[in-house]
């Protein structure tokens, strides 16, 4: 079956595409009629095929969710980084910030009039909320307003937890990567976030209370896979890597026991990172050759499974 929809009175109509081969030789235009307006219109064959073969092969995003319920663990700045390199591999990227503080527009250097708020309340259109960031990037930006979203989503008595992903519907055969930057703590939208999400990246800084907090946090998930079985942990990026002192190297190889098999390279401390965000710039902008750039351009490699990635 394809779909003609009418150009007048924009009434879509289902059609048999195998008749319609029958009756009609590509190339040529077939007259087709409205039953809804009678408006007569011409409708090319091979443009109704081409159409359908391409909705055949679209594909949904893979959607990164960067979280972790302790903050100052590097979550916007991975998210940020992350982002930027899998544009720079020509990956179409979209970089939505469900954070209050609003901190990857600030990193990115881009002031935004809407973002995910007008989305969530259906104020505005996505393209409207969306702005282009970098070359392959697009940022869906957070701020202080979503503190009200979370209200909204709090008063509703059924399906709260799927509003994030009713909104973001239409955008996921839009992008290669959808990566999701969240809020410390544990709120209704971070559920929202892991009810829309299919794969978790968690950043735990090389300190002995974000690896608590990651204990905690993978309680929390457990709770969250119950309903939803399609989330789950792919990623721990170990950060603030610091060879200089003993401390980070024994919780690193602490985490390697617990975590082996999501184990990602290390992200090592530079101060290049803490600097770039006042300049609006990536990693990969303001310290190509620097230490953290070289191991954001590992993490990329290592999600999108291509070695010559970024090389």
């Amino acid at each position: 079956m394809a779909i003609i929809v009418c150009p007048k009175c924009a009434k879509k109509h289902k059609v048999n595409l195998d008749s319609l081969k029958e009756n009609a030789p590509l190339g040529k235009k077939i007259a087709a009629r409205c039953k809804a307006c009678g408006h007569k219109f011409p409708v090319q064959l091979d443009q109704i095929i081409n159409k359908e073969k391409f909705q055949e092969s679209k594909t949904n995003a893979r959607k990164i969710c960067v979280t972790l319920s302790k903050g100052g663990v590097g979550k916007t700045t991975t998210s940020v980084n992350l982002s930027a390199g899998l544009a720079l591999a020509g990956y179409k990227v979209l970089l939505v910030d469900t954070d209050t503080q609003g901190q990857s527009s600030y990193i990115l250097g881009k002031k935004t009039r809407a973002g995910l708020t007008e989305l969530l309340t259906k104020e505005l259109a996505p393209e409207e909320c969306i702005v282009r960031a970098r070359k392959n990037l697009w940022l869906l930006s957070g701020g202080k307003s979503l503190a009200g979203v979370k209200r909204i989503i709090d008063r509703k008595s059924f399906g709260a937890e799927w509003t994030l992903s009713e909104a973001m519907k239409e955008l996921d055969q839009r992008y290669d990567f959808i990566i999701i930057d969240t809020a410390p703590g544990w709120d209704q939208l971070i559920v929202n976030v892991l009810f829309y999400a299919t794969e978790l990246l968690v950043p735990v800084a090389l300190e002995v209370m974000p690896l608590q907090g990651l204990s905690e946090f993978m309680k929390s998930l457990g709770s969250i896979q119950k309903y939803r079985k399609e989330i789950v942990l792919k990623y721990i990026v170990p950060t603030f890597m610091d060879t200089r002192i003993k401390g980070p190297e024994t919780i690193y190889s602490q985490l390697k026991k617990l975590y082996s098999e999501y184990m990602c390279t290390p992200i090592r401390y530079c101060e290049s990172l803490s600097e770039a965000p006042s300049y609006g710039k990536s990693i990969f902008e303001f310290a190509p050759g620097c230490t953290a750039s070289a191991d954001y351009k590992e993490l990329v490699r290592t999600v999108t499974k291509d070695e010559s990635a970024l090389l």
